[in-house]
């Protein structure tokens, strides 16, 4: 069973060959046997599981079953989840048990899909590599030597190595695609606004998007027909009508316009990854599609823009974090200030605390000009670089990451050296794009992602373009030797 794919495991439901029960344990079994290897699960919410699959084969049975419903899935430790520690790979929130769900959570929940834990991640979504993690890092499946990608490296790692059909993930600036891209699996960051924050636990607010991560572009959507949608709750979601993102799964590609930025085709790419995707150019070519070069001068600067706003928006998020209301308290505080000091200073880890400070001194009286200020005009330079791509292209291909997964520790002690992981998905989140990474072949034996890149609210087509390449290929189908 967990060789299928979730529209698999949903036709089956339906049919009555496997129930929901039968499933869920299934997968909890694996998650027990094969997850010391990973380090994937923080949390693993058996009981909670198994009750909610008995409840889901009950609504199957009565005729009230969705398109979902009795699929397991896991989320990002970043979700809050009611009577479930919500800890963010942070030391910081060990002890959180939330009080209430997040809207992704509470439509997962109102989809019938049991829920088989919480994932491990960066902490507080700091980081490309699932390393900062204060629950140890996370192992790639294809070589449990090396890093698994980050922030959302536990939910890639889950998908990957079958310990659920589906998770999700956050993606400030590439935390779903660059680990589905390190995993081989799929995951899409859609359009800023389309999936409530509520809930959410904020690293920066006007970068964060949750996403699903699952095998194939079409399980994509069908998780996506799920979490997306308008929230009150969440001042910065977006009112649209509710769209079925599997409606473009089975239109063509012939005559699609594809942009290849010229960009992201120059030097630091391993000549691995650049094999795999032009290989990928050249399936899209033979399926009809129309290749044209695009500019993105400003895109050489996402990074830099980006390390000025995302730590900014930590410094003033995590700003809660005191030790006052909720979360790590240090033991017997000698005053108020030795009491944040130390709660802080104990609780959060190495790289949350060097965001933290580059962010309050972006923001700092003389320098939010000269940085801050700076960063958001660089912003709005890149959104325009796409704009103009967009009116020449559909949708805008390239890699998602300069290189196959990296050994475990090989970059921890150069900040910079790992930032520059996320060079080609950065851009996207800045200018508040949709994009996913899908498999596209393998270099030495590790995973490559291929990155496509849609206007705003296209995710619709971008995943129908996905699943195309999916179905003339075999990589999405593939599983790391050990877990099988």
């Amino acid at each position: 069973m967990h060789e299928k794919s979730i529209a698999e495991l949903a036709a089956a439901l339906k049919e009555g060959e496997v129930s929901s029960v039968e499933l869920t344990a299934h997968y909890l079994r694996r998650i027990e046997t094969l997850d010391d290897a990973l380090n994937a699960y923080v949390t693993v919410t058996g009981e909670q599981a198994m009750e909610a699959a008995r409840a889901a084969d009950e609504a199957r049975a009565q005729g009230h079953a969705g398109p979902l419903t009795g699929v397991p899935i896991a989320h990002k430790d970043i979700f809050c989840t009611e009577g479930t520690r919500t800890s963010c790979g942070s030391k910081m929130l060990d002890n959180f048990i939330a009080p209430y769900d997040a809207t992704v959570v509470a439509r997962f929940k109102a989809a019938g899909c049991p829920i088989l834990g919480k994932t491990n991640m960066d902490e507080f979504a700091m980081g490309s590599s699932n390393e900062t993690s204060y629950y140890g890092p996370v192992k790639n499946p294809w070589d449990t030597e090396r890093v698994p990608g980050g922030s959302s490296g536990g939910s890639a790692a889950v998908v990957a190595g079958r310990l659920a059909p589906g998770a999700t993930g956050t993606d400030t600036g590439g935390s779903i695609r660059q680990p589905a891209a390190l995993n081989g699996v799929t995951g899409i960051k859609p359009t800023y606004g389309r999936v409530s924050r509520w809930g959410m636990i904020a690293f920066a607010s006007s970068l964060d998007q949750g996403g699903p991560m699952a095998r194939t572009a079409e399980d994509c959507a069908l998780m996506l027909n799920v979490m997306a949608g308008f929230d009150h709750r969440d001042s910065t979601s977006i009112q649209r009508p509710d769209e079925d993102f599997t409606r473009h799964m089975n239109t063509p590609v012939k005559g699609l316009r594809i942009g290849l930025p010229k960009q992201f085709f120059g030097e630091g790419m391993d000549a691995g990854v650049a094999r795999v995707v032009d290989e990928a150019i050249a399936h899209y070519k033979g399926l009809g599609a129309e290749f044209v070069e695009v500019d993105l001068p400003h895109s050489d600067l996402s990074v830099a823009a980006y390390y000025v706003v995302a730590p900014a928006e930590c410094s003033s998020n995590l700003a809660r974090f005191d030790g006052v209301r909720y979360g790590y308290r240090c033991e017997d505080p000698k005053d108020l200030l030795d009491l944040y000091m130390r709660s802080r200073g104990e609780g959060f880890g190495p790289e949350v605390k060097r965001r933290i400070m580059v962010g309050t001194y972006a923001l700092s009286a003389g320098y939010f000009d000269a940085y801050y200020l700076k960063a958001q005009k660089i912003r709005r330079l890149i959104a325009e670089d796409f704009a103009s791509a967009f009116k020449e292209v559909d949708v805008i291909l390239g890699p998602t990451a300069p290189s196959t997964a990296f050994r475990l520790g090989e970059k921890t002690n150069d900040p910079v050296t790992m930032y520059l992981s996320d060079i080609y998905t950065i851009a996207v989140n800045l200018a508040g794009l949709p994009a996913l990474s899908l498999p596209a072949g393998f270099s030495d034996g590790l995973p490559v992602g291929l990155q496509l890149i849609g206007n705003y609210f296209d995710e619709a087509r971008l995943l129908g373009v996905a699943h195309q390449y999916q179905v003339g290929t075999e990589w999405c189908g593939m599983a790391p030797g050990g877990f099988v």
